[in-house]
This record gives C-alpha cells, structure tokens and sequence, in this order.
C-alpha cells in the first residue's frame, strides 16, 4: 500500500517491516578480491578515514558498514551525511539499494524521508549538511554509526561538525564509529587533509583507487582512455586527484583564486589626509546565510581591501537591517549594493521604505566576466583580505565543474556554495577600482623626458595639421 504520490507512509512501512522480518537474508560475505574496501569495512576504530579516487568503490563500503552496524543493532539509527540532500539521495540510495538486492536483507526504503529501514527496526538516515537546522536535527541524538561523506567540500566547518556534533553522538556504543571519507580537494589545505594526508587527529587512514576496485572492467583502460580524450599530461590536477588519488594544488578548479602570498593583508594602509571610499556589498540567503562585505578603496592606490564581513543564517529583514546599520555608523559608506534576485527585491524594498537605507540594486549581468576581473587583481595583488577571513577560505571551496564546462561557458559546482563571494563580487562590481586605470605620470618640466615628449606632441600636431591640408585640397579638386 502506498499513498497517491506512491509513497509509503510510516502505516504501511511497519506493516512492510513486519512483513520482512520473516525473510532470511543471505549472509553478508565480503568479496576476497576487494581488499582495500574490505579493510575500511572491517576496521573496528572508532575513528576511521578513507580517501579515494573517483570510482574505486567508497560509497558501497560505507553501504555495508552501515548494513553491518544495522544488524548488530537493532532498533538503532545510523547517519550518513553528504554536502547537499541531493547528493546524499544521489550517493547512498542506490548503493543500498543495490545491496539489498544482492544480500536480500528485505531492507525497506522510506523516500519521502531518505530513511532505510532493517527488519530489525535498525535505521539509516541520510542527510544533506544543507538542510534547514540540520545541526539541531542531530544534535543530542546518538548513533552506532555514522559517515560524512564528501568532506573535502565541507570547508571550514568540518572540524567543528566532528567534534562538537557527531563526536558525542557515538558515545553511547562502545563500537560506536564516526567514518570521513572523500576524494583529495583542490587546495591541499583543511581538516579532512590533516587527517588523510599529514595523518593527525587519530583516525585510521585507507585509501585506494579505482585500480583497485575489482568490480570495475579494465579500469586501466577507462582512465587511459579519459588521459586521450582529456588531452591530459602526467600532471594534470585533475587526473591526479581524482583519479590518482593524490593532493596536490589545483588553481585551476578554483572559481575565485585568493593566494596568501600576494593578497593577505594585517592592517589597511593609513592614506590621510585622503579618506577611503567604502562601498557594501549584500547577499541575501534564502536556504543560505544573509552576507554583508565591506570594500575599501582609495584614488590614492588601485587597491581594493575587504574590511569587514559579516555572515548570518536564517535571520529576518530587520535584523538585516539593523546589521546594516551598525556597519554604517561605523564607516562612511557610500554605496550599499544588494542582490535583487527572487525575494531580495522584497528585501530591499522593505529595507529602504522602512529602515531609510540608500540600497541600490546589484549588476548580476556577465559573472564570470566579473569574476575573471576579480581574479586579474588578485594575480597582481590589487585585491587584498585577511587570511583568516570568510572569502578567503571559501575561495579554496567553490569549484568549477570542468565536466559540464565548454570553452564558451564555465559552469561553477552547486555545492559548496559561498555567500560571501557574492557578496564581494557585488561591492567590486560597483566599486570604481572595478575598472581603474592609474593615471599617467607626466614628466618634470624641463626634463629630458619632458623634451621628448613634447616633441612628439608638436610632431603630431604637424601631422595632424598637413593630413587637414591634403583633405582641403581634394575637396577643393573635386568642387572644380
């Protein structure tokens, strides 16, 4: 039985449970030849780290963890947690599925609420880190397992996921295990590289490829066949991480390309008796955070510095406001750009009628062509944030999808998304160091350099003058 979306409701699933608990499910052997998933699957730790290639066969292992977890505890629940609910449905459902098929183990699965249910009444939950309140959702809860898949996109908040959410969630089994896995990310950098690559934080490392996967065909073959069509060398990033399973440096993935090295900045420069020209740029969150970034920037030099940020969730418009508010007390700012996209037009209407603020609306036309920009005075260090600041961190986040790319259009991933970067690119856009141009010094008078020049001035100016002569001449022709 089923609902008219062909859904079961939690009736019909006990009915479907109880059903299946009277199936004997084939035992649950291994495959002899999947040694390396074998070892991540049976590894007893309570803290556990894989780190794979794309199709070496990560997500079955955690499939059949979860299953063996399942089956030691009945009536439990498990958590797999992937970036997006998306990809978490994506990822995990059809690998359980298939399982289930192969072990008969007569599991069933409740779409509405991405949970898979054992005769046994042990469940696994999956979920997106995007989910509204998704922290409280699992916090205070407890479970025998639990996975976070894709964590190399998980960006700076990993660390504090683990310990402070997850961690504790796992201490009421005494085999209670907490799985990281995912493939290396672009930047060498962050929890889930401390973990896999420099081995900290005490968890037991696996790692393999899909060389080693023995349920692909000819997986040497497929990956020689990608070199060709690719056009890729040795070492390419792309080849190298997510095939060759190895962290190295991938500039080229990064949408936004922050460098420490040429744009963190301490302190902005003391410019008196010139002041600086501050100009705030708004991202509106919907499912996100509402982000407020402060740009600096001054006809003294063509640099621009990000002096402050400001990143919320789930607040509403007059606490928005009053943000806006408190940073305009505390500088002179003199353009507020906003995002008017979908309900920000509501937003910023709402904000100027009632709270009097001078928002203006944000260009959103050509982005790549404003992030290309951004990016040329990131390269030459006329674009400056603090190291530690959310832009910066995110910038070594949010990646171009190369597969769905053309050389016409660059598509940028879903997930993670940053909305301080588009908070930023708005200010930027407005700004006028967007498209500044350093005025040309002109030399001392009476200088060599001034005599030069202005001898090709007065050059120029004969030129000028015979070519009017010659034109005169030939109108004068052809009037006789």
């Amino acid at each position: 039985m089923s609902n008219k979306f062909g859904l079961l409701t939690d009736t019909d699933l006990a009915v479907e449970v109880s059903k299946r608990k009277k199936k004997v499910a084939k035992p649950l052997v291994l495959d002899s030849r999947a040694i390396y998933q074998n070892a991540f699957i049976e590894d007893p730790s309570r803290y556990i780290d894989a780190q794979c290639s794309r199709r070496a066969g990560k997500s079955t292992g955690l499939g059949l963890r979860f299953i063996r977890t399942m089956e030691k505890h009945p009536k439990s629940q498990s958590l797999y947690l992937a970036l997006t609910q998306e990809s978490a449905r994506d990822i995990m459902w059809p690998v359980m599925h298939e399982l289930n098929d192969k072990y008969e183990i007569g599991l069933t699965f409740l779409d509405s609420k991405l949970t898979i249910t054992h005769p046994n009444g042990a469940k696994l939950k999956l979920m997106g880190a995007d989910l509204k309140n998704f922290i409280k959702r699992i916090k205070g809860r407890k479970f025998p397992g639990v996975a976070i898949d894709e964590a190399q996109d998980f960006g700076v908040h990993l660390q504090s996921l683990i310990d402070d959410v997850l961690t504790p969630s796992i201490s009421d089994y005494t085999d209670g295990w907490l799985a990281v896995t995912g493939t290396p990310g672009p930047v060498p950098q962050g929890f889930f590289f401390e973990i896999t690559r420099e081995k900290k934080h005490g968890y037991s490392h696996h790692e393999w490829t899909i060389l080693d996967n023995p349920f692909m065909p000819d997986p040497a073959a497929f990956i020689a066949d990608l070199i060709k069509r690719r056009q890729w060398l040795d070492n390419n990033p792309t080849l190298l991480r997510e095939w060759r399973n190895q962290w190295v440096l991938d500039v080229k993935s990064l949408w936004v390309r922050y460098n420490k090295e040429v744009n963190d900045y301490t302190q902005i420069p003391d410019i008196k008796p010139t002041k600086y020209v501050y100009i705030l740029g708004i991202d509106v969150g919907y499912k996100d955070c509402d982000a407020l970034a402060l740009l600096a920037w001054s006809e003294k030099s063509a640099t621009t510095y990000l002096v402050k940020e400001v990143v919320t969730a789930k607040q509403d418009i007059t606490a928005l406001a009053e943000q806006i508010k408190a940073l305009q007390k505390e500088y002179d700012i003199t353009k507020m750009i906003m995002d008017e996209g979908g309900l920000g037009k509501k937003a910023a209407e709402e904000i100027r009628r009632r709270h009097g603020l001078p928002i203006e609306a944000a260009e959103k036309t050509e982005k790549q062509t404003n992030v290309e920009i951004l990016n040329d005075h990131l390269r030459l260090g006329t674009f400056k944030a603090k190291a530690d600041s959310r832009f910066a961190k995110d910038s070594y986040l949010v990646q171009i999808d190369w597969d769905k790319s053309t050389p016409n259009k660059i598509i940028v991933k879903k997930q993670p998304h940053s909305d301080i970067i588009d908070a930023v690119l708005y200010a930027f856009k407005a700004s006028p160091a967007f498209s500044y141009e350093a005025p040309v010094e002109k030399p001392k008078y009476g200088s060599p350099a001034w005599a030069k020049a202005e001898q090709d001035r007065m050059f120029e100016e004969a030129q000028a003058h015979f070519r009017e002569l010659e034109e005169q001449q030939k109108r004068m022709n052809g009037m006789e």
